[in-house]
């Protein structure tokens, strides 16, 4: 089984059958992941790289939790990385992060403990964060189309109503 696979079973505690080992993963793991953005943000990291063992040596985590930090920053990479499934300890890794991408996704999320680190403020603008920011929360709004009533001009602009044109069929 795969570092990766490992981290999805642990992880996918049913905090109803085993609420003090959900709380006691997740609290663990949410401290040892803002450890481990201030480290790489303090220091304007944007290049991780090692085996998963070494990275998890480094930053105080088992290698499973390590394939989980791998799968929360997967997505704001400069490239993708394909080979999740395929994590195993000694597998050479090496993360170029892009932190623009990186704080729009944990707004996204949103996960105000991370993107409120102050090490942010060294990395990226005031204005910058506000324009991430608004274009996350942009992304994750649901706009309803206005519905057309059966009796209303049909949109197609032939001058029918709709239930005698476009909306004969709907």
């Amino acid at each position: 089984m795969s570092l990766y696979e490992e981290w999805k079973e642990v992880s996918d505690i049913d905090p109803a059958e085993d609420e003090k080992g959900y709380k006691a993963l997740w609290n663990e793991y949410l401290t040892k992941e803002t450890a481990f953005y201030e480290d790489i943000l303090g220091k304007k990291q944007d290049v991780v790289e090692g085996t998963i063992s070494e990275l998890a040596e480094k930053y105080g985590v088992t290698p499973v939790m390590m394939a989980g930090f791998m799968d929360g920053i997967s997505e704001s990479l400069k490239s993708d990385f394909d080979n999740l499934e395929e994590l195993e300890a000694d597998t050479q890794v090496r993360l170029e992060i892009d932190f623009e991408k990186l704080y729009y996704n944990m707004v996204g999320v949103p996960a105000e403990w991370l993107y409120d680190l102050p090490q942010w403020d060294d990395i990226l603008t005031a204005q910058r964060k506000r324009e991430l920011m608004k274009a996350s929360r942009e992304r994750n709004t649901v706009v309803k189309k206005e519905k057309i009533g059966r009796n209303d001009p049909c949109p197609c602009g032939s001058g029918k109503k709709y239930k005698k044109c476009c909306g004969r069929n709907a």
